[in-house]
């Protein structure tokens, strides 16, 4: 079966001498590189090859690269490209955590940053973290959602992520432990077409300390990813998941193309696809997308 190296690295970081390393890594194997093709000068790049498993091949290349600032994935060569795009918001299509930003106009932020941190690496449970630290900030006014979100900046790479794989006829959702607050923002903001999230519960202005039931949790996130799927009446091998904590890792593990982004060590050690070095645009690298059709967003 015909398989798909993909790499991609900073512009300017990826070289001829890269690929060169690449194909003997693993014609060493046994197997058999074609010729690569440049989907961005510099900057990434396809190496076809036949003759070794796509695992094997990841291994192989990140071996020979290792200390290099290039992500890579390897694939079969039919059907890369994805009809459904779920992802998490907080670390991923958003470059902080809101609920640790919005703790700050508590005075609570690093006391509460440490709980998301445990939760995120799995070493607490997402469902009692989230209770426990929203619980933590009864009586803070709702404007500071509104300071909270004015600071919220896009990780680089999302807009064009979203308006491409929309562009595409690919239908784009987030799927959020944060708030529907938040979330609602950033799916306007960058063209997704739907966003589930939790709801912080607020009277008299103040937040009550409560988040509406039922929570969206680990599980919740893989429901939806399955949902969405058969709604769209697309096998789960058509969508493309990504995220960075403990609470993406059921979907990432089961979509056809799933990425942890940034992730934390517990996520980043059981993902097939990792992005470490770059940002949201390798997503459409690792999904054959040239630099010529990506929209900027």
């Amino acid at each position: 079966m015909s398989q798909i190296l993909t790499l991609a690295a900073p512009p300017g970081g990826l070289a001829a001498p890269d690929l060169a390393r690449l194909r003997s890594a693993l014609e060493a194997l046994g197997a058999v590189p074609g010729t690569p093709d440049w989907l961005a000068p510099g900057e990434a790049a396809d190496l076809p090859f036949t003759g070794l498993a796509a695992d094997q091949a990841m291994e192989a290349a990140r071996h020979a690269l290792a200390g290099a600032a290039i992500d890579l994935y390897a694939q079969p060569a039919e059907g890369r490209r994805k009809s459904l795009l779920l992802a998490d918001m907080d670390s991923t299509i958003v470059a902080s955590e809101t609920l640790d930003e919005l703790a700050a106009y508590a005075g609570l932020k690093e006391k509460i940053a440490e709980i998301t941190r445990r939760s995120m690496n799995g070493e607490l449970d997402f469902r009692q973290a989230l209770i426990e630290r929203v619980g933590m900030l009864q009586g803070l006014g709702t404007e500071a959602l509104d300071r909270t979100w004015a600071e919220t900046r896009i990780t680089p790479g999302a807009a064009a992520l979203v308006a491409t794989m929309r562009a595409h006829g690919a239908h784009c959702a987030i799927v959020s432990g944060g708030f529907t607050f938040f979330t609602g923002r950033v799916a306007e903001k960058l063209g997704f077409h739907a966003h589930y999230s939790n709801t912080l519960l607020v009277a008299d202005g103040k937040l009550t300390g409560k988040v509406a039931e039922p929570i969206l949790d680990r599980d919740a996130k893989l429901a939806t990813l399955k949902r969405l799927a058969a709604e769209l009446r697309l096998p789960l091998s058509a969508a493309l998941t990504v995220g960075d904590g403990a609470n993406d890792l059921a979907m990432i593990q089961a979509a056809g193309l799933g990425v942890a982004f940034r992730a934390k060590p517990v996520v980043a050690a059981a993902a097939r696809a990792r992005v470490d070095h770059t940002d949201l645009r390798t997503l459409l690298f690792f999904q054959g997308y040239r630099a010529t059709e990506i929209l900027p967003g």
